[in-house]
């Protein structure tokens, strides 16, 4: 993948309700899965409406019976991812046929209990893509429509000219022609008729040393053929009328749209040699056909259900992480109660304390009657007490001047009686503040 500029991302991802997260998401997904492509469209949905969204168009990697295949895959993000799920399809090519199967319908969408499940919180892009890996291991959502020759080494892909072409899972880029970017080369190719194939044949890695053209001429195979061979195509067919095939059939009758690659079955133990060189099928070779039709099914179930468990496990998986998070923070809560119920019990015994304090206080003054004025305000020593009572005198006495001035006005009292007791109570009151004076200093020298 390319280094998509800053400013392409931003206008991409300018419309979403969370383009951070988002936008930080598909970054690191594009960096992991190379085949992957970021680009803008148009998507409509069911009911016609259409809407501007991102999708990541490519390819995702599966191992599928121990090779590397590349299955295309389009990927949309909703506006307001990671709040809901995204939608998922698979894009085969023009040689290719959807494969429908429980996570895949006839239309190419993809479903998945990981899709079904999804959590803004715990359901990731790149679990996703694991999960459906997974999927497509067990069950290819693409088959070949037409034969394929050369799938045992996924490094090669043959071409018309039956020249080998290096694989390169990466190296298809989106054209407007077909508007496929995909290599057709990068699928798992399914068996399928050997007729007007421009392909060589190979042998079958179930059966060791098998011969492609033994269907027509049996003598001197002690193995069955690995598909029953087209009506018409090689003469006769190898097994009885009544006979099934050891493999089922499509219902076009030809094996190129079989949905699923066709297992490799055990090499069968030398038979009679007598019965096969007549054209028969001995019973050693029908039961040793069914014995790998059989197993071929207990595989893909088993494959199934492993695949279901593993995505249960996951989701189990989360389930737990959340629990866990949750006791966590149930934990913490339940600390805090405890440590606001000891305060709480303290601040009650305080108070409790006081109250039974003020009880006290108030039975003793409802005690007393009769409440002396000088033993109301007590202080705590004597100079105090003088600094308390030259303080009141000095109040007091400015008090009467003011008032005498008020009386003047009022023509109460003339001037001369005004003069002559505002002189003696101003003398008074220079008294009192030379003796507070006094008191003050003395109090801040003690200190």
């Amino acid at each position: 993948m390319a280094d998509i500029p800053d400013s392409k991302l931003k206008r991409y991802f300018s419309e979403y309700a969370h383009p951070e997260k988002t936008k930080k998401e598909v970054v690191a997904l594009l960096k992991s899965y190379k085949g992957l492509q970021l680009e803008q469209d148009t998507y409509v949905f069911n009911d016609g409406s259409q809407k501007s969204l991102i999708n990541l168009n490519g390819t995702i990697p599966v191992q599928y019976k121990g090779l590397t295949y590349h299955i295309p895959v389009c990927i949309w993000l909703m506006d307001t991812h990671p709040d809901h799920a995204p939608i998922c399809y698979v894009k085969p090519t023009a040689d290719m046929k959807i494969n429908i199967s429980p996570n895949v319908d006839h239309t190419g969408k993809i479903y998945s209990p990981y899709l079904h499940t999804w959590s803004a919180q715990h359901s990731k892009l790149e679990g996703l893509l694991k999960v459906l890996s997974a999927a497509f291991s067990s069950v290819p959502p693409l088959y070949s429509s037409r034969s394929r020759a050369g799938v045992d080494n996924p490094s090669y892909m043959r071409t018309e000219s039956g020249m080998p072409t290096p694989y390169n899972g990466n190296a298809a880029t989106p054209g407007p022609a077909n508007n496929t970017p995909y290599p057709t080369q990068s699928y798992m190719p399914m068996p399928g008729s050997n007729m007007n194939s421009p392909y060589p044949s190979y042998p079958t890695p179930g059966y060791p040393g098998y011969n492609p053209n033994a269907a027509a001429n049996p003598q001197g195979s002690m193995y069955p053929p690995s598909y029953p061979p087209q009506p018409g195509s090689a003469g006769m067919s190898s097994y009885p009328p009544n006979m099934p095939y050891p493999y089922p059939q499509p219902g076009g009758g030809t094996p190129a749209a079989t949905p699923y690659p066709m297992p490799n079955p055990s090499p069968a133990p030398p038979t009679n040699t007598g019965n096969t060189s007549s054209g028969t099928i001995t019973d050693e070779h029908i039961k040793m056909s069914l014995k790998s039709a059989v197993e071929d099914k207990i595989r893909r179930k088993m494959n199934e259900q492993t695949t279901q468990a593993q995505e249960e496990i996951e989701i189990l998986k989360e389930t737990q992480n959340e629990l866990n998070r949750g006791k966590y923070k149930l934990s913490k809560i339940f600390e805090r109660i405890e440590k606001e119920k000891t305060e709480l019990e303290r601040n009650i015994s305080f108070l409790k304390e006081k109250d039974t304090e003020l009880d006290s206080i108030l039975a003793v003054l409802l005690e007393k009657t009769d409440v002396d004025v000088d033993e109301a305000v007590t202080t705590t020593a004597p100079i105090y007490k003088q600094i308390l009572t030259t303080f009141t005198e000095e109040a007091a006495t400015e008090d009467t001047i003011y008032y005498m001035g008020e009386a003047l006005r009022r023509g109460v009292i003339d001037l001369e009686v005004y003069l002559k007791q505002v002189r003696a109570l101003s003398r008074r009151q220079f008294m009192f503040r030379a003796l507070l004076f006094k008191c003050y200093k003395h109090i801040s020298y003690v200190r």
